[in-house]
């Protein structure tokens, strides 16, 4: 059996237990499945971190050679980073019920940057930490005029202070180089543009 025939026929939830749960919630599942080899494997417990559904959108300027990120502190980088503050792209958790991807998109892009973004180009959909984490992130770019966009943005209720920046776009490889950005989402995406406008 190839590693491509395994499918959701080839575990089983044994139990499931919630072990926190407040923005986020962990479970605890008990399960087996399938070995390569044949047969069951006994039963393991595994962590999963519960997380609703994600979008990331970066907004390029084809007209005046811009790309738009955010930087805002993240708690996730207090530890092995020279600052915690990260550069990366406009984002957001699904937390309005049956918001589209695209509306949300839209909305974090309102609230992050005070843009409106134009058309929504998809670049792929994927799991950041499939190890631990069941979040889907839905990944977009969108070219659109960003002359107007700086400043001071996000919702203060939510405790965000976000930063809104643009950086040429002839000057993005070198950003990449720099290691300043270095979340998964933004690197796909620069990753995504540079092949595109080469």
């Amino acid at each position: 059996m190839s590693d491509g025939d395994f499918g959701q026929q080839d575990w089983e939830l044994i139990q499931r237990d919630t072990l926190f749960q407040r923005f986020f919630r962990v479970d605890l599942l008990t399960l087996r499945h399938r070995l390569y080899e044949g047969g069951w494997s006994e039963p393991v417990q595994r962590e999963l971190l519960m997380r609703r559904p994600a979008v990331a959108v970066l907004p390029y300027d084809s007209a005046n050679g811009l790309i738009a990120l955010v930087e805002q502190f993240r708690v996730g980088a207090t530890r092995d980073r020279a600052s915690p503050w990260c550069l990366e792209l406009i984002a957001g958790i699904a937390d309005v019920e049956g918001e589209t991807m695209a509306s949300l998109a839209r909305r974090e892009a309102m609230e992050e940057a005070a843009l409106e973004l134009g058309e929504l180009e998809p670049i792929t959909s994927y799991l950041p930490s499939p190890g631990g984490c069941d979040e889907r992130l839905h990944l977009f770019a969108s070219d659109c005029d960003l002359s107007q966009v700086g400043g001071i943005r996000g919702k203060p209720e939510e405790g965000e202070n976000i930063r809104a920046l643009t950086f040429p776009m002839d000057t993005f490889p070198e950003l990449l180089a720099s290691g300043r950005v270095d979340n998964a989402a933004s690197l796909i995406a620069l990753q995504w543009l540079l092949l595109k406008h080469n």
